[in-house]
């Protein structure tokens, strides 16, 4: 885990080039092209525990995201390039998030703690994802939809923020999949659209790409990736 980071850097492609090139010893799994002018790169690390998986995402300006989740979809290590932040998961969760659970009883809660760096901030988050019933197929590919929703608050347990909408789980890659949100802070409240709308596969035209297709050249609602005090805001939510 602690060669995340600047592996993804040094794999960040450069302004010219269209593909992510993968970190040694790494394979991809399938490029995500969705709204809101963004695209995902999902891949795993023979280095990485068995069951991570890691994910980076790009705008047309370049890389905005590189995160890694265990099986059970905890968010292991996010990285914001922009902001300079890096958030780890603190050990011991109170109820820590469970994928299998999730798809065993249609419902699960959670909450846990990150680390940030620079700084040291503990942000804890807690909140709840539920299964709606209802499967949805997207460019050939199943997904379960999902409703959540989840608050982060700082030592304190003053609420920063809070985000909650419909997201999507692909059983078969064990992640969740952005869909359509409402962002709330103390001082705003907006809604963004980070849904899937191609999936493309190893050897397929696009796979690996950085180019995001979906949305661009349009004023997208946006919020600062940092609240005070170098907290992620829900701009920054990993499932995004």
């Amino acid at each position: 885990m602690r060669a995340l980071i600047p592996l993804l850097m040094l794999a960040a492609p450069a302004a010219a080039q269209t593909t992510f090139a993968l970190p040694q010893g790494c394979e991809g799994l399938v490029t995500i092209q969705k709204r809101s002018c963004s695209v995902t790169n999902l891949f795993t690390c023979a280095a990485d525990p068995e069951g991570y998986q890691r994910r980076v995402d790009f705008d047309e300006q370049g890389m905005t995201y590189a995160g890694t989740i265990d099986a059970e979809t905890q968010w292991i290590e996010s990285w914001q390039p922009l902001a300079g932040v890096t958030e780890t998961l603190a050990e011991g969760p109170v109820d820590p998030a469970s994928l299998t659970g999730l798809l065993a009883t249609g419902t699960d809660t959670f909450d846990f703690q990150t680390l940030s760096q620079p700084g040291g901030y503990v942000t804890i988050f807690r909140g709840q994802d539920r299964l709606t019933g209802e499967t949805v197929v997207i460019d050939g590919v199943t997904l379960d939809r999902t409703e959540f929703a989840v608050s982060a608050y700082d030592e304190a347990g003053n609420e920063l923020w809070r985000t909650w909408g419909n997201e999507y789980v692909q059983r078969d890659w064990r992640t969740f999949i952005a869909g359509t949100r409402t962002n709330r802070t103390p001082d705003e409240e907006w809604t963004s659209d980070n849904s899937p709308v191609e999936f493309i596969f190893p050897g397929e035209a696009g796979f690996l790409s950085s180019t995001p297709r979906h949305d661009c050249g349009a004023m997208l609602s946006m919020a600062p990736g940092l609240t005070d005090g170098g907290v992620l805001s829900p701009a920054a939510y990993p499932r995004n």
